[in-house]
């Protein structure tokens, strides 16, 4: 097989992830990701199924075509972590759900402006608002990582 040279094409998921990382770098603010990321997509899925069970399920179903374009992994990944925030979402009291999502959504992203803030760069969602759905990848990579999964 002949070859030409030339650097292999990067996938996009990799350009993102990359792109992503570099306002990420500090162990601290890694972590504070690792915490408030689940966070956010949790509450938001909370807010959406407070409105309308059916509307956070077609918030799911939207972002996992997103994943799937970007790598099967991820996707299936999102998938079982989406398939347990539901999961959750549909055995706590109903009542509450607005309320304490919204609490934990506030919260959580006070969580996050605080990583940036000792980052000392912001977040990476100004630039590109597609990064509002890498974050949640690039802290399953850290557990992809972990168990030695490829994406």
């Amino acid at each position: 097989m002949e070859t030409t040279g030339l650097p292999a094409k990067r996938r996009q998921i990799d350009v993102l992830l990359s792109k992503y990382a570099e306002s990420h770098l500090h162990p601290t603010n890694e972590v504070i990701h690792c915490i408030c990321v689940p966070a956010i997509v949790f509450s938001l899925l909370g807010m959406i199924w407070a409105v309308h069970p059916l509307a956070a399920y077609a918030m799911v179903m939207t972002s996992l075509i997103y994943y799937f374009s970007l790598s099967t992994r991820f996707a299936l990944g999102m998938l079982l972590m989406s398939a347990a925030m539901l999961a959750m979402l549909q055995q706590l009291p109903q009542q509450g759900i607005w309320q304490i999502s919204l609490a934990v959504f506030v919260l959580a992203w006070i969580g996050q402006f605080i990583g940036h803030r000792i980052e000392g760069k912001k977040p990476s969602f100004f630039d590109d608002l597609r990064f509002l759905l890498i974050g949640p990848l690039f802290v399953l990579g850290f557990l992809y990582r972990r168990l030695g999964i490829s994406y």
